[in-house]
């Protein structure tokens, strides 16, 4: 087989496991009445895509077998934290929006609007998996730094998540605004460290396949525009200052998304 046609069996084989967990996903909401359930399984379909492409395109290297470690500790971590932080809370506001709008026969519609939707999103997130695990080159210098980045921005969402977890498990700041820890430096730690894990991986995987890899870039691009404009803050902000007055306050002494100091006035 051909590296272009081994490239081209991986990738659609884990397309095919994709439309698998999301179809198995989407059953489950239709008997939930829960579409929400996909953020618990978003991060499981980039990993069991990129275990497909390392089963594909292997053996592995070092890149390939670090590749693969860290989305794997990437997904389950962020799939258990996800399931741990909306048991019980039934469906998700923004799905409840969604629902509403496209009534009647909204399960049917969920397949496409949502399920689809997020299968393709998290193939294409998958992209740098398939070129950093096709590639043969020993890790070498150029992986060092992005290295060091999807690494440590794994453990800043982290920390960030058990901030605002530990924060909304206090009924006494029911209504209040979170600003201390990583929420003191950026309004969405979690988002910004979410972005430097795949710009990280990006980056390791530029460095294996080389500039005819480049194309593997449109990951990290993809989750910066999501993150900053469509999923994450923008949609995030679009009506909490109506919600929590004090956020106003909040969003004039916070940077939205790289960490900083907080400007001067700020509320201490």
């Amino acid at each position: 087989m051909s590296e272009r046609t081994s490239l081209w069996a991986a990738a659609w084989s884990g397309l095919a496991l994709i439309i698998a967990l999301a179809t198995v996903t989407w059953s489950a909401s239709i008997v939930r009445r829960d579409a929400s359930l996909v953020d618990r399984t978003w991060s499981l379909f980039i990993a069991g895509s990129a275990i497909v492409y390392g089963i594909v395109l292997g053996p592995l290297n070092e890149r390939g077998q670090w590749m693969l470690a860290l989305v794997v500790v990437w997904s389950l971590r962020l799939s258990a934290f996800i399931t741990w932080r909306n048991w019980g809370h039934g469906e998700d506001r923004r799905y409840q929006e969604i629902r509403a709008r496209n009534q009647p026969n909204f399960g049917l519609k969920s397949l496409y609007l949502i399920f689809g939707l997020q299968s393709v999103l998290a193939w294409i997130v998958s992209s740098p998996f398939l070129v950093g695990l096709r590639g043969t080159a020993a890790m070498g210098w150029l992986d060092a730094s992005p290295t060091v980045l999807a690494e440590s921005a794994i453990m800043f969402k982290a920390v960030a998540d058990s901030h605002m977890a530990r924060f909304k498990g206090d009924p006494d700041n029911k209504g209040r605004v979170m600003d201390a820890g990583l929420w003191h430096y950026t309004r969405h730690p979690n988002y910004f460290g979410e972005t430097c894990v795949w710009w990280g991986v990006g980056l390791v995987a530029l460095a294996g396949g080389g500039p005819s890899g480049a194309w593997c870039l449109v990951s990290p691009l993809l989750m910066t525009f999501l993150l900053l404009k469509v999923s994450g803050v923008s949609l995030l902000e679009r009506d909490i200052a109506q919600r929590r007055p004090a956020y106003r306050q909040y969003v004039s002494s916070t940077n939205a998304f790289i960490p900083g100091r907080r400007r001067r006035g700020a509320a201490e």
